[in-house]
């Protein structure tokens, strides 16, 4: 079921998800550090994160590059944190491009871990341009896994990240490529023979898409689903330690619908109507249509990178200025309602889990 985006309806789900006077009146300020997670099993590249995270000191504006950090860098964190959340950013993208979410998710009392993807970042488009196509819907999740082993193993934050009858609370969002990447960690699998043939059928109509991903070296024949490049033959990526995932105008196209239908952790789908990178009747319609668990809103007028903050430069893309917006659309708005409500959802997922079935 779509539901329109509008102020009343954010309102209301915080509400609906346990967003109230209490949980306000706790909000904390914005640590802000850096780590690095050194390369292992899952995946050989280091890994740069981003953490921002409850503290008592006082934030204040950062300008990191294109983007502004409004955090306490290398503050004390507080004692405990709600959980652990995970954020995936999009292809080529940045571990600050979603620096609000983060911050509000931080003030809410969770931990945020921003990933830089490796070999799929500003600096380093090597695995998204690489010859493999599988190892880059591969390999994204399992650095996603990675960093999420070596925080629960590190001893600054190993104590601080709270658990319940089922483990660690952690959670994860992504953006474009990112939700992708969420929604494997969720239980999604690849199917490469769906990506050549979308690719090869509907390039006029999803463009963007199609002309960046990479799907199959030029003169391969597309096998059949069922022969090579059934998502059985490739890894699952899952992780069980994610219990709630939430993806924004997420990458679609290659997920096996079978494995959208197996997912069961509690899942928050945002669509931008009027995406043209990721056009939404091939991604995020897939996605909705085959997994009707998941919750799915719609906001109306959007672009595809309405969901990032708007850099202080221009920043080009196959579909123009990161920051640019279509006429009348509100952008901060639309992140502020994204503020209350990813926290108020994750609160709920916690508060889910507790409840005896």
């Amino acid at each position: 079921m779509r539901h329109p985006f509008t102020p009343r309806l954010a309102i209301r789900l915080g509400l609906l998800l346990g967003l109230g006077l209490h949980a306000l009146a706790q909000a904390a300020d914005v640590g802000w550090r850096q780590i690095q997670v050194p390369g292992g099993a899952l995946e050989p590249a280091t890994t740069v994160v981003a953490l921002y995270y409850p503290t008592a000191a006082v934030a204040r504006p950062v300008p990191m590059g294109p983007f502004t950090v409004d955090a306490a860098l290398h503050a004390a964190p507080q004692d405990k944190v709600k959980g652990l959340v995970m954020l995936s950013h999009g292809t080529a993208g940045s571990e600050l491009g979603h620096s609000s979410l983060a911050q509000a998710l931080a003030r809410q009392g969770y931990l945020v871990a921003a990933l830089r993807h490796p070999g799929d970042n500003w600096q380093d488009t090597s695995l998204r341009d690489g010859p493999d196509a599988a190892q880059y819907f591969v390999r994204r999740p399992a650095q996603v896994s990675q960093a999420i082993s070596h925080l629960l193993q590190d001893p600054l934050w190993k104590d601080r990240i709270a658990s319940d009858s089922q483990g660690p609370r952690i959670g994860a969002v992504g953006h474009s490529a990112g939700g992708y990447t969420v929604l494997a960690l969720a239980g999604g699998r690849p199917d490469m023979a769906r990506l050549a043939t979308h690719c090869s059928t509907e390039r006029q109509a999803d463009p963007i898409f199609c002309g960046v991903a990479r799907t199959l070296p030029p003169g391969t024949a597309v096998p059949a689903v069922g022969q090579a490049s059934d998502p059985a033959a490739l890894p699952s990526r899952a992780d069980p330690r994610v219990r709630a995932v939430v993806a924004l105008a997420p990458v679609g196209v290659p997920l096996a619908a079978g494995s959208l239908a197996s997912i069961r952790v509690p899942t928050l789908l945002y669509a931008a109507e009027n995406d043209r990178f990721l056009v939404p009747r091939f991604h995020a319609d897939w996605i909705s249509r085959h997994m009707p668990q998941a919750q799915r809103i719609t906001v109306p007028g959007a672009w595809h990178f309405a969901f990032m903050d708007r850099p202080g430069m221009p920043l080009q893309t196959p579909d123009g200025d990161i920051g640019a917006d279509p006429p009348g659309f509100d952008r901060d708005a639309l992140l502020g309602q994204l503020g209350r409500a990813l926290p108020a959802f994750f609160d709920q997922a916690w508060t889910q889990a507790a409840t005896p079935r």
